[in-house]
């Protein structure tokens, strides 16, 4: 059982809900993110993702978008966020961690090469935006092959029977986009995605973790009594943003975040 299984599984029986920040690796810099991860471990976070910049992120708003430029100037590549993940596995052996991105770094490293190097880091699971279903027998295999989890996305306009195909090819978690669009949109529409969350539960086991347009404590309280897990990027990222200059408020600003965040599902 994997990281990603033990701790919706633990969730679960404590009768509660992964709370999943989202932060990129790198931003405001590279030397930022590892007390991050910590302090968002310590506010209440069950899943870290962690993203991983790139030039050219097509599912990300403008706030992600920003982050990930501010990262690539500091030159922060694939290698560099497996640094970072390995140097956070020093203190904490629990925290699953997710890196969420595209696949082009991935298919310049190799996919075994990546998988072997990313396992040894201490990654538990891999979101590839743009790598269809279709197209990732190969990068699954070398995924099993050192036990990490390859996370898929499921769309609104996605098919049941599409999202079925999707289910069993993806393990750790689903993550449902809960809007048409891009990172930190707005106009969610809670009863909508409760009605795909249920359509989805008859196909799948999986867990079920809800992103996209949640940016405050009310509306993660709002998911997480229809989804088992909460993923919360743009707003977290902006905060990141607001106090890049000033290290320690950034910090505190986070962690506020994600503590209210947590407090609110726990309360529902």
């Amino acid at each position: 059982m994997s990281r990603i299984e033990r701790r919706f599984s633990a969730l679960k029986a404590e009768g509660r809900k992964a709370l999943i920040p989202f932060v990129t690796a790198g931003d405001p810099t590279p030397t930022t993110t590892v007390p991050l991860m910590h302090e968002l471990v310590k506010a209440g976070a069950s899943v870290l993702e962690l993203g991983v910049p790139f030039s050219d992120p097509m599912a990300d708003g403008p706030v992600i978008q920003l982050a990930c430029e501010r990262a690539l100037e500091h030159g922060t590549s694939l290698n560099d966020v497996l640094a970072m993940v390995a140097e956070f596995r020093q203190q904490d052996q629990q925290t699953p961690v997710v890196l969420m991105g595209y696949l082009n770094p991935v298919e310049v490293m190799g996919y075994e090469t990546f998988a072997n190097a990313a396992a040894k880091a201490g990654v538990d699971g891999v979101l590839t935006v743009d790598l269809p279903p279709e197209e990732g027998a190969e990068l699954s295999a070398a995924f099993k092959a050192v036990g990490i989890d390859l996370i898929y996305l499921i769309a609104p306009t996605t098919s049941l029977a599409r999202a079925q195909r999707i289910c069993a090819q993806a393990s750790g978690f689903v993550y449902y986009v809960s809007l048409k669009g891009v990172t930190g949109s707005a106009s969610l529409d809670v009863s909508a995605v409760e009605q795909r969350l249920n359509a989805i539960r008859t196909v799948s086991d999986l867990p079920l973790g809800v992103g996209f347009g949640i940016s405050d404590a009310p509306m993660a309280a709002k998911m997480a009594a229809i989804a088992d897990g909460v993923v919360v990027g743009s707003a977290l990222v902006k905060r990141i943003a607001d106090n890049r200059d000033d290290p320690q408020a950034l910090l505190s600003q986070a962690a506020d975040l994600i503590a209210g965040m947590r407090k609110a599902m726990d309360d529902v």
